[in-house]
């Protein structure tokens, strides 16, 4: 999901719940605070010596005490709208970063919306060779994931 696209929905649901939903289907606590709205960007080279860039849109989410603590796509919208000057382009994916046992960023895949609740899910992210022909990375390889349980 882009920024535009995230924050198209929750104009167009006010006053909505929100809730996010970690990769395992377990929930990020309804109390969460969005402590912090940044545009990130990365420049790296590849093992292989290709230079590249990536950039996207990073909500913290962090959870304390304050259990009473919720917040709605009003509220979720408002911040947003103050991090856009930090953006050149509203075309971002969205990633969230919330801290479980160990700091962890995940891409905003996909939002359900019901009456009154907007549920965002979070998907996982991979490492991978970026160059796998400089390396020589066997294919059989490459065509591997964790969910084959080869990796």
């Amino acid at each position: 999901m882009t920024y535009h696209e995230l924050n198209d929905l929750l104009a167009q649901n006010p006053s909505c719940g929100v809730t996010f939903l970690l990769p395992d289907g377990a929930n990020i606590p309804a109390h969460f605070h969005l402590t912090e709205v940044g545009h990130v960007r990365k420049n790296f080279v590849d093992c292989g010596g290709t230079v590249r860039e990536s950039a996207s849109c990073v909500l913290q989410l962090w959870v304390t005490k304050d259990v009473d603590h919720r917040l709605d796509s009003t509220k979720f919208s408002k911040i947003l709208k103050m991090a856009e000057p930090f953006f050149e382009s509203f075309e971002l994916p969205v990633e969230v970063e919330y801290e479980h046992q160990v700091i962890s960023q995940y891409p905003l895949t996909s939002a359900t919306v019901s009456s009154s609740t907007i549920t965002f899910q979070l998907g996982t992210k991979h490492t991978a060779c970026l160059a796998p022909d400089r390396c020589k990375i066997p294919i059989f390889e490459l065509a591997c994931n964790d969910s084959q349980g080869c990796c």
